[in-house]
């Protein structure tokens, strides 16, 4: 509840749900919809480092609909949350092996009469004594993600995503379970997927492409046979390097329409046909650059032998600039070793605003042309656009991103 507190005060997208409420396993044939998983994390991210006290918890209604205009599906969210049953392994008065059922709410109300709009909507709750009690004596906890949280479309996905947070950062990152605890913790009904086949292909293959895509770990799982049959399940998560965890943060930031087609590789591609050249721009004779003239113009009114060295250089770099002679630049052909922004150095500075996290692109130029040295003058084409790249996506893991 500490750690729930702190992560509150930061006013991120991160909070803390308690190791045993994500360990916790459904009742054999029940289990939460998406819709209600997810209001169900939205109130343990709101109720904080206070979801262990016997106090009422509110939320805002606009806050769980999202993208929804109408309330109508809150009060079957609520409903499900108060007659879904989740089970603990315990012990009875007697001292011997026990199962523990209960439910996570005791009270929930609902704002029926919006007088200021839906907008003004709220819901109150309260969970109930068993819930806090094992919310309190929680020794563990995972770390979760309020947009990948919501961005889930597989309710067995998200309750996957909570067991990996759960472990990522444990000495063994690793969640070792039999096939009827694996139905129990992910909520799979007995009437369904009988066939491991189809539980690998409608829940593990699915769970796993959205984890990869959302989380910031990977999950990989390693089947063990008795006989022909699937008698246990090993599942191992991997957190992600820098780069991938930049991609990662990036899809969140995304509209979620596309989300599915991005991850199977199937979104439409609009082409537009480029060379692989640029046009030619050169240098005036003597070396002058496009720069020199700019900043050449704006000195103080020129007069005199001032006047006419300006207009030499700007008709010397007319004419460079038209001349039959001068063939196209090769893309990539060579780092700038001025600012990004001059004529010679547009796909440089694409690229660093693409890979470049918001910071000023000329500065990690910069820090570039001191890592690299002689051997900058080495790359050319492909090579040094892939360096660049990964040296721009590296300096945003290392500085992290403005603020």
């Amino acid at each position: 509840m500490r750690v729930a507190q702190a992560l509150s005060s930061k006013q991120t997208d991160e909070f803390a749900k308690p190791g045993r409420l994500v360990e916790v396993r459904f009742v054999k044939g029940q289990s939460l919809s998406l819709t209600a998983s997810r209001l169900l994390a939205l109130m343990i991210l709101t109720a904080g480092g206070d979801a262990w006290r016997d106090v009422p918890h509110r939320m805002r209604k606009a806050d769980i609909r999202r993208g929804h205009k109408g309330n109508e599906r809150i009060s079957d969210m609520l409903e499900e949350l108060h007659r879904t049953l989740f089970a603990e392994d315990d012990r009875s008065w007697r001292g011997r092996k026990a199962t523990r059922r209960f439910s996570l709410i005791q009270m929930s109300k609902e704002e029926v009469e919006d007088e200021d709009g839906a907008e003004s909507g709220w819901i109150e709750w309260e969970f109930t004594p068993d819930a806090r009690k094992l919310i309190q004596e929680s020794e563990t906890y995972a770390v979760l993600n309020r947009q990948a949280v919501l961005g889930f479309r597989s309710s067995y996905a998200l309750k996957l995503y909570e067991i990996g947070a759960l472990r990522i950062h444990r000495r063994q990152p690793t969640w070792r379970c039999d096939i009827t605890a694996l139905r129990a913790a992910l909520g799979i009904a007995p009437d369904v997927y009988k066939d491991f086949a189809q539980l690998r292909r409608k829940v593990l293959q699915t769970a796993k492409s959205e984890i990869d895509q959302l989380a910031h770990f990977r999950v990989e799982w390693k089947e063990t046979r008795q006989g022909r049959a699937v008698a246990e399940v090993e599942f191992r998560f991997e957190a992600k390097d820098a780069p991938a965890q930049i991609g990662t943060v990036d899809e969140l930031d995304r509209h979620s329409a596309g989300r599915r087609a991005r991850r199977e590789g199937t979104v439409e591609q609009l082409l537009i046909e480029t060379p692989d050249t640029i046009a030619p721009v050169g240098k005036a004779k003597g070396g002058t650059t496009p720069g020199a003239v700019a900043r050449a113009a704006t000195d103080d009114e020129p007069s005199g032998e001032r006047a006419a060295e300006v207009s030499s250089i700007v008709k010397q770099l007319a004419g460079r600039m038209n001349a039959s002679d001068a063939g196209p630049r090769p893309k990539f052909a060579s780092f700038p070793s001025g600012s990004l922004r001059w004529l010679g150095g547009e796909e440089f500075l694409a690229v660093g605003r693409s890979h470049g996290g918001g910071w000023d692109i000329d500065m990690i130029a910069e820090a570039y042309r001191g890592h690299m040295g002689d051997r900058l003058a080495k790359l050319s084409g492909t090579k040094l656009q892939k360096s660049w790249q990964g040296f721009c996506e590296s300096y945003v893991t290392r500085k992290g991103r403005p603020t």
